[in-house]
């Protein structure tokens, strides 16, 4: 699975892009981003407030129980405004 971390979040984990074994007790996007939590303090602080995160699988915008899989792209990011 590669998942893939945009601005402020990219800061708080560390890095942009990561490839990782998606273990079998995950199964949507919210046990994702706990899993990624219980990875590190970056982790933690980056997923701290889910209201201020969004995520998209495969390139398509989703919610936290939209279903993941190995082989997926996942992206997160904060909210984007237009203007």
């Amino acid at each position: 699975m590669k998942l893939l971390y945009f601005a402020w979040l990219r800061q708080r984990v560390g890095h942009g892009a990561e490839d990782v074994a998606l273990p079998p007790e995950v199964r949507t996007v919210r046990e994702l981003i706990d899993w990624l939590k219980a990875r590190g303090p970056g982790y933690g602080q980056a997923f701290e407030d889910l209201r201020v995160v969004r995520a998209a699988v495969n390139q398509d915008y989703v919610g936290l129980d939209h279903p993941v899989k190995n082989g997926d792209e996942i992206a997160f990011f904060p909210p984007v405004t237009g203007g």
